[in-house]
């Protein structure tokens, strides 16, 4: 009988070359291979047994903006003006293409007067069916307003070939920038104007901690194409400009760094709202970013918040899009394959 057994796993081995390998992995990584139960991702509900292995493509595809996306995903590039920028945004713009998902640039004041940048940003070429949006401060917007210059924002759509425009909103890093611009008026103020004068798809959205609840609830209530969280846990950009500014400037306002709302607070507060606001509530598109690091992050805040949604996921992207193209494809498609794994095998708790 042992002479069967071991004849059997000899011809095994023989029609799997890798076999003993594997099993020599097997017993080297075994001890390094341990999960205690306090590292646990308690979101989700692991169901191994209702689904065969993804397909790739299978995951869902969904109407966002007013497009087909093939993925829940939404990146956001560096700013225009140096080569690096021109490459991550091109190797971003062609992953957007390829893979069926959108793309808000960078901010493209630089170009409100000037086109000397213009091809770090002209990148609509390589994704002509997935949605382009361009970006400016909510300052720059308000000053164009006071300027009677609104028509610049629409020029600037029109060379960008850009499907909309970005507003974000960012009173404590422009306060505490050196450089920083004063708001004359409030940004609600700001973008209903922007809202009447401009006919164009407009999305709102912070710039690394977040929104609370009457910001939300305001901005919920107008006829935007998106608000996008850009909540606490990515880039913090109250911080990263006191960082720049004096020894003074840095003792007073640190705490203010420390102020904000996370990703899943914010889920929260728009599930909360939608059922609050009722026929009021006029934003069906939401973008939740801000602290996403990995897919799980973002699948799990996609399947949680009761809008239309996707994610978007800025700094993991632009580390892979700073050299070659295919280091980004790469990346971008184990994202992917990572969704896709998600939507076969995981429930989100209640």
């Amino acid at each position: 009988m042992a002479e069967f057994t071991n004849q059997a796993m000899i011809i095994a081995d023989q029609n799997d070359p890798t076999a003993e390998q594997r099993k020599k992995d097997h017993i080297e990584l075994a001890f390094k291979s341990q999960i205690a139960s306090g590292e646990l991702d308690r979101r989700f509900f692991y169901e191994p047994i209702l689904a065969a292995h993804p397909t790739s493509g299978s995951y869902p595809e969904q109407d966002f903006l007013g497009f087909r996306m093939r993925a829940p995903l939404w990146v956001s590039s560096m700013t225009g003006g140096t080569k690096l920028a021109k490459t991550i945004n091109h190797n971003l713009a062609r992953a957007c293409g390829e893979f069926g998902f959108g793309m808000g640039l960078g901010s493209c004041r630089s170009l409100l007067n000037s086109d000397d940048h213009l091809s770090d940003f002209a990148v609509k070429a390589h994704l002509p069916n997935q949605p382009l949006f361009a970006n400016l401060g909510i300052a720059q917007v308000e000053q164009l307003f006071q300027q009677k210059q609104g028509d610049k924002i629409l020029h600037l759509l029109e060379k960008l070939q850009a499907d909309g425009l970005i507003i974000h909103v960012n009173p404590l890093q422009e306060w505490l920038q050196p450089e920083g611009d004063r708001f004359q008026q409030s940004p609600l103020a700001t973008i209903e104007e922007a809202l009447q004068q401009l006919d164009v798809p407009i999305i709102v959205k912070e710039v690394g901690q977040g929104m609370g609840y009457e910001s939300l609830k305001a901005l919920l209530q107008l006829p935007l194409a998106a608000v996008d969280f850009a909540a606490n846990g990515g880039t913090n950009f109250a911080m990263l400009e006191l960082l720049r500014s004096d020894p003074l400037q840095q003792a007073a306002y640190q705490p203010l760094t420390k102020i904000g709302h996370s990703a899943e607070d914010m889920v929260l507060l728009v599930n909360q709202l939608k059922t609050e606001l009722g026929n009021k509530l006029q934003v069906e598109h939401i973008i939740i970013s801000g602290g996403i690091k990995t897919f799980l992050d973002g699948y799990y805040l996609v399947q949680k918040i009761e809008s239309k949604a996707i994610y978007g996921q800025a700094s993991a992207f632009l580390t892979h899009a700073r050299g070659s193209y295919e280091e980004l494809r790469q990346y971008v498609a184990t994202q992917i394959a990572g969704l896709e794994l998600a939507q076969a095998y995981l429930k989100i708790r209640p």
